[in-house]
């Protein structure tokens, strides 16, 4: 989903000095902080991308693949075959 921005232009007698303002939801989603430095790319004239130049740790994803790994052998028992009887040397069970 895009979010519509104005470009902003204040001409002064000997320079020129252009403003992009961040939406709120933006700013919020990506935790930005006071003062954070980052950097503008130009890939091409239609996309201008922002890059953190240093990243917060992913709070969300470590989460997630810590939990996927344990999700991942929960169901190991649960697939392994039981031993049986035979392969045990145990007595077989009486009818």
């Amino acid at each position: 989903m895009g979010f519509p921005t104005k470009v902003q232009l204040i001409q002064r007698k000997a320079s020129q000095q252009w403003y992009i303002n961040f939406p709120s939801a933006i700013a919020q989603a990506m935790e930005f902080s006071r003062g954070e430095t980052v950097e503008w790319l130009v890939e091409d004239k239609s996309l201008l991308a922002l890059r953190r130049l240093e990243t917060p740790p992913a709070v969300l994803k470590k989460a997630l693949l810590a939990s996927s790994r344990r999700s991942r052998n929960c169901g190991e028992a649960a697939r392994r075959p039981a031993p049986s009887s035979e392969s045990t040397g145990g007595p077989k069970p009486s009818r």
